[in-house]
């Protein structure tokens, strides 16, 4: 009888092989870091002196030095913006900072310099970081390559070397050197690097194949037809770098105003100041009264009313395995109106799993010569195999090989708790299958269509209807022989995460429309998936720049995309997107550095959920705002029609600044996840 396996809880699935070497940059190699670094440490000597009540001598100079260590660098920044007649937010705050000095405040100047300065590192380290995969990503080609000569003989030669028109020989388990199309041989080649499909691809003459990808066990000649710098892993580098360069530039909400305020309080400042002088007041009364203005109309409130919510967000989200990079992504995730999934590694494990076993009845051998042979034990009828004793027998022969197929069978027979017979003259063929002698017996495990032309009669023809089913479903179909005589098809599957429909439906409440589905693999396969998680929109067979092309529509048609894959292959389409998500667990390192956030345990769920809580914040931000506009309004009204003393205002403006600091804290309590796992 025909079986479908039940789904078990998985092993975490393990990193896929299109990872290149890392390359990191350390933190202290950067200037950005090694100064904030001074400012901080320079601020903990300091702070600790002035509060136990050493004399100013002590620690005075020690904030000195924090001011210059920490502030040189964006005061500079500043300058030079100025001189382009820009009033740059680096600029501003040095001259807060000074200003706090100058009225007393040399603590809080102090801290805003090593807040400042902190930020401006976690930046550079970002940026470094992400460079650092973009140009690691070209070590997943290799180096070098063997080129055939016209005599035959052999050369190792730099890849960049190679030209259009070059013969190169790669041998089983190397790196394919460079683009081009297969002139002899036949392999299985693993282009997950590529496209992201997630088994081996046969390849034999006349077949397309790409740098970087990685050679099974039969060895190809490959005639070049692409220079290194235009093959496919090389602009995967170009994408990804011109998407970060191109993508629009960033801010949060608050400081798409703040050039505009900035610039309206210091004018309005030295109006208060100079105006009074003009009919003749005091200079220290006109000096205090637009010092009192300074303070009460100063936006510490306002910029205050955006980063708490959005970086408690941030904390609760990653608690519950979601890393945000910055309060810009946490902001932006709340604006998508639609979604770009990968599928291998994505919406599914990344791994392939057998998910049906269908034995021959009346093809096998029978208990005359099998019947304790040890190959299936008590899996045997006089009809043929049981289901487990199909397996079993599919397993021991497979037992020897590296193929992910191969450890698809062996791990189900594991799953199963199968004894696995001892398998003798061991041979694999690329783009066939492998032979092995178990217990005496001829076992042979591969494609149906390769083995099946061996062999004929009702038998076959039953094994090639078997097959064909299966591949309709969407699944990879492999024959098992007995001396030649067909006896089982295995069918085997990429696996579907369990919480990927689900997902899928909740990301179409949110957006209002449903997701697209991205993927490199055969239309066969995605469109099976799609229709088990309620996508409509499949895209298939697509290469990384096909990816970006569609993410490019979908903006030019006005929509906010967020795109989430896993794979080297995404993070061009990662990096185009109005917000990136990378998978954390299998991802690669490129991907991840690459998207804007990372959801680190692998649970798909969490994607709507932050979603949701990154709208909540939004809505904190505004009552934060409100809140602001209110207290800053009414003191700057009573500093311009009456007499504001000093003190209240600044009671005033930090009172504000308080409320509206415990107000976005609140994004902090579990139940603010609860609400936004509700929601999303």
């Amino acid at each position: 009888m025909p079986t479908t396996l039940i789904e078990r809880p998985a092993p975490s699935a393990a990193p896929r092989p299109d990872t290149a070497p890392r390359r990191r940059t350390r933190v202290f190699a950067l200037p950005e870091a090694r100064w904030a670094a001074a400012a901080t440490v320079l601020f903990l000597i300091a702070l600790p002196l002035q509060l136990t009540g050493a004399p100013a001598w002590a620690w005075g100079p020690l904030y000195a030095l924090t001011y210059a260590t920490g502030g040189w660098e964006p005061a500079w920044a500043g300058l030079r913006a100025l001189r382009e007649k820009t009033l740059d937010v680096d600029l501003l705050m040095i001259v807060a900072a000074l200003g706090a000095a100058a009225v007393g405040q040399v603590m809080d100047g102090a801290l805003l310099i090593v807040i400042f300065a902190t930020s401006g590192a976690l930046e550079a380290l970002a940026t470094a970081r992400t460079a650092d995969s973009v140009r690691g990503l070209l070590d997943l080609a290799p180096t070098t390559a063997t080129r055939l000569l016209d005599d035959g003989r052999e050369e190792n030669v730099p890849t960049e070397r190679l030209a259009v028109g070059d013969t190169v020989l790669v041998r089983p388990g190397e790196r394919i050197g460079a683009d081009g199309r297969v002139l002899d041989g036949a392999s299985e080649v693993d282009q997950a690097t590529i496209t992201g499909e997630p088994l081996p691809v046969a390849k034999e003459v006349g077949d397309e194949v790409f740098a970087g990808t990685l050679n099974g066990t039969g060895a190809l000649r490959v005639k070049v037809e692409r220079d290194a710098s235009d093959s496919v892993i090389a602009r995967i580098v170009a994408m990804v770098e011109e998407a970060s360069e191109t993508k629009a530039p960033t801010q949060l909400f608050i400081e798409k105003v703040e050039q505009r305020y900035s610039i309206g309080m210091v004018i309005a400042t030295l109006a208060v100041f100079a105006v009074p002088l003009a009919f003749g007041a005091a200079v220290t009364g006109s000096l205090l009264r637009a010092m009192t203005f300074m303070i009460v109309a100063s936006p510490c409130a306002v910029v205050l009313a955006t980063m708490p919510p959005l970086l408690s967000a941030i904390a609760n989200a990653g608690r519950h395995g979601v890393l945000v990079k910055s309060a810009v992504v946490m902001e932006r995730l709340g604006q998508v109106d639609g979604v770009a999934l990968d599928k291998t590694g994505t919406l599914t494990e990344g791994t392939p799993r057998v998910t049906d076993l269908r034995p021959l009845t009346g093809s096998g051998p029978t208990d005359d010569g099998l019947t304790g042979s040890g190959i299936a034990g008590s899996g045997l009828t006089t009809d043929g195999l049981t289901t487990d004793g199909l397996l079993a027998l599919a397993a021991a022969a497979e037992h020897p090989s590296e193929h992910p197929l191969a450890r698809a069978i062996v791990d189900a027979a594991r799953t199963r708790g199968l004894a696995l017979a001892t398998a003798e003259n061991f041979a694999s063929a690329p783009g066939i299958g492998v032979t092995a002698t178990v217990d005496g017996r001829t076992v042979a495990v591969g494609a149906p269509a390769r083995l099946l032309n061996r062999t004929g009669g009702a038998v076959a023809a039953r094994a090639a209807a078997v097959a064909a089913e299966l591949e309709t479903g969407g699944r990879t179909a492999v024959l098992v022989e007995v001396d030649g005589v067909p006896v089982g098809v295995l069918g085997i599957a990429d696996r579907l995460r369990p919480d990927a429909a689900a997902t899928v439906t909740a990301l179409t409440a949110l957006t209002g429309t449903a997701p697209v589905l991205l993927t490199g693999d055969n239309p066969r396969a995605a469109a099976r998936l799609a229709a088990e998680v309620g996508i409509t929109d499949v895209r298939a067979g697509l290469l990384p720049q096909d990816k970006v092309t569609v993410v490019q529509e979908q903006e030019r048609a006005g929509r906010k995309v967020l795109v989430l894959g896993d794979g080297v292959n995404d993070a061009p389409a990662l990096a185009a997107a109005h917000t990136g998500v990378a998978m954390g667990r299998a991802g690669s390192d490129l991907a991840l550095e690459t998207a804007d956030a990372v959801i680190v345990r692998d649970e798909l769920a969490t994607v709507p959920a932050v979603v949701a809580l990154s709208r909540r914040a939004r809505s904190f931000v505004v009552q934060n705002l409100v809140i602001a506009s209110v207290f800053i309004s009414a003191l700057v009204v009573w500093d311009l029609i009456a007499t504001l003393p000093l003190p209240l205002g600044v009671l005033g403006h930090e009172g504000s600044t308080v409320i509206v600091g415990l107000n976005g804290l609140r994004l902090l309590r579990e139940a603010a996840w609860t609400r936004a796992r509700a929601e999303g």
